[in-house]
């Protein structure tokens, strides 16, 4: 239910987003945006895009339900007998792993995905049953990661479950339907839903894979994921700040510029959008328009992401370990569930002879990490802790 939202950020390509469901910005577009594609500047892309294969429903998911669990779906019906099988530890033994975005077999293959994932396998496995799906927008708080030199903006979106289709005994109850959602109950408890369509959830997951690609230096295909994006959704915003970024990226200033300034038309306080423009003028030689979009960013957003923590790693790298400990400790306090951050709070905890601490916030970082390379890290560096505070 992460999803991605690019960003250029300072003197450094900045952001797209793993995990979830960003933010929702769809503003409404009647037309296809086919003024904004270049296909002449890339080469096809490596693999086919289909967007019929998102929610596509594999033999092994049949079995599942034929199977597994159709004692349960006899027992329970459809809605609980799927929602107890998602959630139950005896059952799919889910795990979140936001490494990259799957379709639904492949997130049923692997057993694991991040949130947009898993939330696109459920919806697959409930069309497959007859149940209806409303996909929601969840208004949490907005959080960052980030991977290489690109900066991640995460949202979050879950789906309800609804009767069967053809149950046409009475109007939507909301009394029946479950919601499932993949973040503990607490975090989203009393938030605010919007619901959105399935044309957005699949430009989501296109736009998901872009940012990928992207981050793994595959900017030819992360163009075609990005654009096929826009044609899926051509009101979902943040595909228009992915393409603008790839442009940037592959040295297309004018069309990247393009880009932004139609998010900004849209929603004139994008930050991403915003920061990223100031980006492709300062690559255009127009100096004064780029300070101009930066003092507004600093109006708008005067601790930006990240803030802390880049004056947390200069003190690092400057042996001052106790500052260090500080600017860290101030981003931990307002991301408190991002690995990366607890993570370097625990090494200028061990830098300043703290064992206790650093044991403390490397479990915090291993319990958050978000893919199993960061967990298996996190565990050998708490493992050498607790041998240290054993021989102390």
């Amino acid at each position: 239910m992460r999803n991605w939202f690019i960003l250029l950020w300072s003197a450094v390509v900045a952001a797209c987003l793993p995990g979830c469901a960003t933010q929702v910005a769809v503003q409404h577009v009647t037309s296809q945006p086919t003024h904004f594609f270049n296909d002449a500047y890339f080469t096809p892309p490596a693999a086919g895009i289909d967007a019929t294969n998102i929610f596509a429903v594999s033999d092994e998911m049949r079995q599942y339900i034929s199977f597994n669990i159709a004692s349960e779906i006899r027992a329970k019906g459809a809605q609980k007998g799927l929602f107890d099988a998602l959630y139950s530890k005896h059952q799919l033994k889910l795990e979140y792993d936001a490494e990259m975005t799957r379709n639904a077999p492949d997130t049923f293959k692997v057993r694991s995905g991040n949130c947009l994932s898993l939330v696109i396998m459920t919806a697959a496995f409930a069309k497959e049953m007859g149940l209806s799906v409303q996909y929601q927008s969840v208004a949490i708080d907005e959080t960052w990661s980030r991977r290489a030199n690109l900066y991640f903006s995460t949202g979050h979106v879950n789906l309800v479950l609804g009767k069967r289709r053809f149950d046409t005994s009475n109007a939507y109850d909301y009394y029946q339907a479950l919601t499932i959602d993949f973040l503990p109950p607490e975090e989203v408890r009393g938030q605010h839903v919007t619901p959105i369509d399935e044309s957005t959830i699949i430009a989501m997951y296109m736009n998901n894979r872009a940012a990928e690609l992207l981050s793994t230096g595959h900017l030819n295909d992360a163009y075609w994921w990005a654009r096929e994006a826009l044609v899926q959704s051509p009101s979902y915003l943040p595909s228009y700040n992915m393409l603008g970024v790839i442009y940037w990226r592959h040295r297309n200033l004018f069309e990247a510029e393009q880009a932004f300034n139609f998010a900004l038309e849209r929603e004139p306080d994008n930050l991403l959008a915003m920061a990223n423009l100031a980006q492709v003028f300062i690559a255009q030689g127009r100096d004064e328009e780029a300070k101009d979009l930066h003092a507004k960013l600093e109006r708008l957003q005067p601790f930006p992401p990240f803030y802390y923590f880049d004056r947390g790693i200069a003190a690092m790298k400057n042996n001052d370990y106790a500052q260090a400990r500080d600017w860290f400790a101030k981003e931990v306090d307002r991301a408190p569930h991002y690995h990366e951050f607890q993570f370097w709070l625990a090494l200028a905890y061990f830098r300043l002879d703290d064992i206790r601490q650093a044991r403390k916030h490397m479990a915090i970082a291993m319990q958050n990490s978000t893919t199993r390379n960061d967990q298996a890290l996190y565990a050998a560096k708490l493992d050498r802790l607790n041998a240290l505070a054993q021989r102390q």
